[in-house]
């Protein structure tokens, strides 16, 4: 994504959006981490924090940002209010840091994640 003007030009890269949604994501409620776009043999890994943007694609397209997530959700939170959640927060920091329109966030709910029975 460019953006030129009579000083010069700002160039962000869709690594750096994926950086700043990957942050976004993390802070939600009910979000256990982001998972791999690829699910191998049906089995969901949570990413590292150093692999977040392996689970968000990103693409600028007429100056708008189109975003896809791959998230794990933690088991007995209500899916469909996560999912609203992050994209309404996702949508309000790319915009808000940015100054970009975001036209799509797209969450695609790759797992749910069970807490292990302490005891």
């Amino acid at each position: 994504m460019a953006e030129e003007n009579y000083l010069g030009r700002i160039e962000i890269s869709p690594n750096a959006i994926a950086s700043l949604v990957g942050q976004a994501v993390l802070e939600c409620y009910g979000v256990v981490g982001m998972a791999n776009k690829n699910l191998r043999d049906g089995i969901v890994e949570v990413l590292n924090r150093g692999n977040l943007r392996r689970g968000i694609d990103v693409k600028v397209i007429d100056r708008a940002v189109y975003i896809d997530l791959y998230v794990v959700i933690q088991y007995g939170t209500r899916i469909s209010e996560v999912a609203h959640g992050i994209m309404n927060r996702v949508k309000y920091s790319v915009e808000k840091s940015l100054g970009l329109p975001v036209a799509q966030v797209n969450v695609h709910v790759q797992g749910l994640h069970v807490d292990e029975p302490s005891g």
